[in-house]
């Protein structure tokens, strides 16, 4: 397996997350999953739907995720108004690890299945602008993709993204991880940073310039219902999302970037998640886009070591979506 891109001599993430992914595996009857190959002999691990999964699977789902770029962690909630529970993620490699990896980017479809992939296979398919723009790809032999799905892929998909990835299926992986299983909603909130950094991408601001990041946002209950395990994931980011980020360059432009950042400069800001689909019809491109990023963000200037704290988390709203009793 290759290591690096060599155009770049960037870290390869499907070589960094293949360790990960053969552990998981090995663990899997620990982790309550249940592995099997497709026809072709793509290898697919349910974390949720035959079996019940594990938070503790979907925490090291999300480090799959991150292309073997980041660190996620389980932890006490330090605000126990909204949760008993958090998800930390570090990375020092936030670009790569988020974008060029953990990012829900590439759309699949085939007949009425219907995903967007996640995962450091994204980096070997390159059928994204947003890869293209940050200048990435993978050369690594094997593709690891993260569905949110309660089904597996149809076989003509998993042939065709075996002939855009260009690796044997053998050496093509996908990690099913439905939205109301345990693993889901632990690698749906292991996302703070990623959220950040694409909103940072929305805003322009050069993402060269983010040198390290940290995330954490709570752990909500999981939920048996989609829709409401949807709301609740994203509002423990948009309303309990806590992210910093450390960024090279002018001062200025760094406290124009906490400005911007927090959920609350969006129009949408206010109501749960749920709530604010239903309105719009189920319909993401009708809700502004602004929306999704951290309640409350810290951006620091390294040029000056000036830290910028802007937006807010809401524990009262958390309570409500989360239905506290």
């Amino acid at each position: 397996m290759s290591g690096t891109a060599p155009q770049t001599g960037r870290p390869s993430v499907n070589g960094r997350a293949y360790p990960l992914l053969e552990a998981l595996v090995a663990d899997a009857s620990a982790l309550r999953l249940e592995t099997s190959r497709s026809a072709a002999g793509a290898l697919i691990v349910d974390a949720g739907i035959a079996r019940v999964g594990s938070f503790e699977a979907g925490r090291r789902i999300a480090e799959i995720c991150l292309g073997g770029l980041g660190s996620v962690i389980l932890e006490p909630a330090t605000d126990s108004a909204s949760a008993s529970a958090q998800v930390g993620v570090h990375t020092s490699n936030p670009v790569l690890a988020c974008l060029a990896s953990q990012y829900a980017g590439w759309r699949l479809q085939e007949g009425k299945f219907f995903a967007m992939a996640s995962g450091p296979g994204r980096a070997r398919a390159l059928k994204e602008d947003l890869l293209r723009e940050l200048g990435y790809s993978d050369d690594a032999e094997r593709a690891i993709f993260v569905l949110e799905v309660d089904r597996p892929p149809p076989e003509p998909l998993i042939a065709r993204v075996v002939e855009t990835c260009g690796v044997p299926p053998d050496h093509l992986a996908f990690i099913l991880t439905p939205t109301t299983s345990l693993a889901g909603t632990v690698q749906i909130v292991a996302r703070s940073l990623e959220v950040a950094l694409h909103k940072a991408h929305e805003l322009k601001f050069p993402l060269e310039r983010i040198v390290d990041g940290f995330g954490v946002a709570p752990l909500p209950p999981p939920a048996p219902k989609f829709m409401t395990a949807m709301g609740r994931t994203n509002d423990a980011i948009l309303y309990g999302g806590r992210v910093a980020l450390f960024v090279s360059g002018p001062e200025k432009e760094a406290e124009a970037l906490a400005d911007a950042l927090p959920s609350r400069a969006s129009r949408d800001y206010g109501r749960p998640f749920a709530e604010i689909f239903s309105a719009s019809g189920g319909d993401f491109y009708k809700i502004d886009p602004m929306l999704f990023s951290p309640g409350l963000v810290e951006v620091t200037a390294l040029e000056t070591g000036r830290c910028f704290r802007r937006g807010r988390t809401d524990p009262a709203l958390l309570a409500r979506s989360f239905d506290l009793q």
